[in-house]
């Protein structure tokens, strides 16, 4: 296997947002060598680098109130335990790093809440201080496993220098975030599954892929999702009838029934004005889709559409399977969005403020994890460049067959996006669905065209995400929290397990019969 550049490590850590820098950081601790290789430009790339970014950050004493919070909208599906863990790291951890923090004028830090420009600039300089080798615009394709089935390496491309890329390592963390079905949310064009199907190509399992299809409001002429803002919004349709809204939830469902039915409004008079006034510190960029059209926010009725936000606020991804982030495959581990955060969200979204905890938490411990693994082993950098490896991957990875990688995203948005179809799901139109993305399927694994074997592995991933989606909400024929059935409006108390999901050419899913623990 010939690369322009090829390389060994202890630990390839593969993304380079939230959760990839918190995995290298661990990695690098633990005396790992670390190789980081990124899509993007690693502390740009993602949703982080376009968010105001909080944290479940909660004093000792206050714990198990917030845990217990959590348990009443988790579905019975998140974990206690894991919970705890997640809170004590998190606390720990940002009170102990040199972050830059908002300082106000007491001198105190708000360690909750950081800018996501700040947060990961800060993130790639601590990595790069830790000695972390850092590879921007270096795309991976396939991983590589031993003669044994052993997770150890992948390659890419080089964007920028040509060529390819090869890395041997000791372990594998993927870190490549959430898919988003490409609907258009900030920072998430790149957030396409490529984790996913990577990993399912070595045979992982994945958990909780119907948790799916959490929406985001934003501008219906701007990806501005900025879902906080919009809680202080009145909301009109196109007569100027003014559409009434639950406090809990249930308003995104509404506002989606009424888009169904033509366009809808609002001006977010009712926002207070102490937040108006924190909006340029913690969300810097929200006001200028607006700023250059003059239109006053506060003010003036605008067009507004929800965004879906797939994986990415989601739940579902790659199935944990130990304390440490461990895959269910050999030789890897998972760390944020690309993970399933059912442990810590259950049934329903963590919004911001649990999901940077995961990064923070899943980052940390799968990064040490891989490290004592890479170390113990001897297949790290000195080891590695001697293992005889294989390729795993499995479509898209050559320019062959006719379908074309943009119609095939498209065809996946149009089942994925539609609130009719993935908001108000019934089992008549899932299964509509999966036999378009069915048939889908076949067309890429025939062959895609194209120079481009990114887009056309994109291509691939996104549909194979989608029959992941919908298969597993097929599968759960009830409504648990962000899950909802129209066919299935009830919560069945056979369903409040865990469901797992799989598979390429042929899908499967089934309950997870031993729901992890952690150890008391």
């Amino acid at each position: 296997m010939v690369a322009d550049l090829d390389l060994g490590t202890d630990v390839l850590v593969i993304g380079g947002g939230l959760a990839a820098t918190w995995t290298a950081l661990a990695a690098a601790g633990q005396g790992a060598s670390v190789v980081l290789v990124d899509k993007g430009y690693c502390g740009t790339s993602g949703v982080t680098a376009t968010a105001g970014v909080s944290h479940w950050l909660v004093p000792p004493e206050s714990r198990a109130d917030a845990i217990a919070q959590r348990q009443l909208i988790a579905g019975g599906l998140a974990d206690e335990s894991w919970m705890a863990r997640i809170l004590e790291l998190t606390w720990s951890t940002l009170h102990s790093l040199d972050l830059p923090f908002p300082a106000p004028e007491d001198g105190r830090r708000r360690y909750r809440t950081i800018r996501g420009p700040e947060y990961l600039r800060a993130m790639r300089r601590l990595v790069k201080r830790a000695g972390v080798m850092v590879l921007d615009h270096h795309p991976a394709l396939e991983l590589l496993a031993d003669a044994d089935g052993v997770v150890c390496g992948a390659t890419g491309v080089r964007r920028q220098h040509g060529g390819g890329w090869l890395v041997r390592a000791g372990a594998v963390v993927l870190a490549t975030g959430g898919c988003a079905f490409r609907s258009r949310l900030l920072g998430a064009h790149g957030n396409t599954g490529d984790g996913l199907l990577m990993a399912a190509e070595a045979g992982a399992e994945l958990s909780g892929m119907e948790l799916a299809n959490y929406y985001t409001l934003a501008p219906a002429f701007s990806t501005m999702t900025r879902s906080m803002s919009y809680l202080f919004g009145t909301y009109v349709d196109a007569s100027g009838q003014e559409i009434a809204l639950p406090a809990g939830p249930g308003r995104t469902e509404i506002l989606a029934r009424a888009m169904l039915d033509g366009p809808v409004f609002t001006r977010l008079d009712r926002m207070p004005e102490y937040i108006r006034a924190q909006l340029p510190e913690v969300q810097p960029n929200f006001m200028l889709p607006f700023d250059r059209r003059g239109i006053d926010p506060f003010r003036d009725f605008f067009e507004v559409t929800l965004r879906a936000e797939g994986t990415v606020r989601g739940v579902g991804g790659l199935r944990v399977a130990d304390v440490d982030c461990a895959s269910t495959v050999p030789g890897l581990w998972v760390a944020g969005d690309v993970a399933s955060r059912e442990l810590v969200s259950g049934a329903s979204s963590g919004g911001g403020a649990q999901n940077s905890s995961w990064a923070l938490s899943s980052g940390t411990w799968a990064g040490a994890a891989a490290a004592r693994h890479a170390l113990a082993t001897a297949h790290g950098t000195v080891g590695a460049r001697d293992r005889p490896v294989r390729p795993l991957g499995r479509v898209g990875l050559r320019a062959s067959g006719e379908a074309d990688p943009a119609d095939v995203v498209a065809a996946v948005q149009a089942e994925l996006n539609p609130y009719d179809k993935n908001i108000f799901r019934t089992g008549t139109g899932l299964r509509a669905s999966l036999r378009v993305l069915d048939d889908l399927w076949v067309s890429v694994r025939d062959g895609l065209r194209g120079p481009d074997p990114v887009a056309r592995r994109e291509a691939a991933a996104l549909v194979a995400a989608g029959r992941w989606v919908y298969t597993s909400a097929l599968t759960r024929a009830e409504s648990r929290g962000m899950h909802q059935r129209v066919d299935a409006p009830g919560t069945d108390p056979e369903f409040g397990v865990r469901l797992l999901v799989g598979g390429l050419d042929r899908v499967w899913s089934r309950s997870e019969k031993q729901p992890l623990e952690v150890a008391a």
